[in-house]
């Protein structure tokens, strides 16, 4: 069987994504599943342990008329059997219905209700990863969602132990920081003052505890404005999201914005610490069980999470309120 899954969005979106995908290569076993997804995004896939190919395809406002064309014509020619969507727009539910593809499953809306086959509610106040998971009640899957499982490459954790090695950070772990933008606000940084005033209390409180800052591309700035100030701080430059992962996975402690590095976090099970803006806790973490709670969040009060007070993230970091 011929599975496709249509994902806009981030690195974060796919990731949450993945259990959707994983149900149904649970349910399927046989099925090869390709995934449409923004170019920026696809190198999700690369810790994907179902996906067999990913389609790139400008979602939203970028895309152009022969992008939309083209689209239909793979589509057409892998003559797929089964499709997910998580879009609402008349132009992709269009494109779906002239598709031909037998099964078209999206979200409730006035195109997919009459261009898709089947179409659930979009329960936008639970847990994304929920709400992708019931796409699949068309399918008759209704086992609960499983949890974020991640595939992460040999290559990429042994370039992470080399890493560690080089910097002297022995087996006792280290805390993780990734002072990035806040998720649907590219612009929301935290500011560095901030981060270096959490990196010296983390130094003052557990002196013998490698810090380690995660610099990628948007965060090269800020990590470098930290180090200046706290040369003691160790500095990870991951090449892809695998590296990341594993990076990730070594970690006694995650601290970041909500983004993809949060999301590595949850399906890595590392205890995780997420400052949130634009969205809720209850959209990007998990629902906590009784007994454990791995994943925790704090929110703004403006949506910016640069007015997320210093005290109250080192309050929720020690367990002191």
């Amino acid at each position: 069987m011929q599975v496709l899954a249509l994902v806009p969005g981030g690195i974060s979106d796919q990731l949450l994504f993945f259990p959707t995908l994983e149900h149904l290569k649970q349910a399927f076993p046989k099925a090869e599943i390709s995934v449409v997804v923004e170019p920026t995004a696809a190198t999700a896939y690369r810790v994907s342990k179902v996906v067999k190919s990913t389609i790139p395809y400008p979602f939203g406002k970028n895309n152009s008329p022969a992008d939309w064309a083209n689209l239909l014509g793979i589509v057409r020619d892998r003559e797929y059997e089964v499709v997910l969507t998580t879009t609402q727009d008349w132009t992709t539910a269009l494109m779906l219905w002239l598709s031909g593809v037998p099964t078209r499953i999206g979200y409730q809306s006035a195109a997919n209700n009459l261009l898709l086959t089947a179409t659930v509610p979009a329960k936008d106040q639970q847990y994304a990863a929920f709400r992708y998971h019931d796409l699949l009640g068309p399918l008759a899957l209704f086992e609960p969602c499983p949890e974020i499982a991640i595939n992460v490459p040999q290559g990429d954790i042994g370039w992470v132990q080399n890493q560690l090695q080089s910097q002297d950070i022995g087996d006792q772990g280290y805390v993780l920081m990734y002072p990035g933008p806040a998720e649907g606000q590219p612009h929301d940084l935290y500011p560095a003052a901030n981060w270096i005033a959490i990196v010296q209390d983390f130094q003052r409180r557990q002196p013998g505890l490698p810090l380690v800052l995660l610099q990628q591309p948007e965060t090269a700035e800020i990590v470098k404005t930290i180090q200046q100030t706290v040369p003691s701080a160790k500095v990870m430059r991951p090449d892809n999201v695998g590296q990341t992962a594993a990076l990730v996975a070594g970690a006694n402690l995650l601290l970041t914005t909500d983004s993809y590095v949060s999301a590595l976090g949850i399906a890595l099970s590392v205890f995780t610490l997420v400052l949130f803006g634009q969205h809720q806790p209850s959209d990007r973490l998990p629902p906590a069980s009784d007994s454990e709670q791995r994943f925790l969040g704090i929110t703004s009060d403006t949506n910016q999470v640069a007015d997320i007070p210093v005290d109250t993230i080192l309050k929720k970091v020690w367990g002191e309120g």
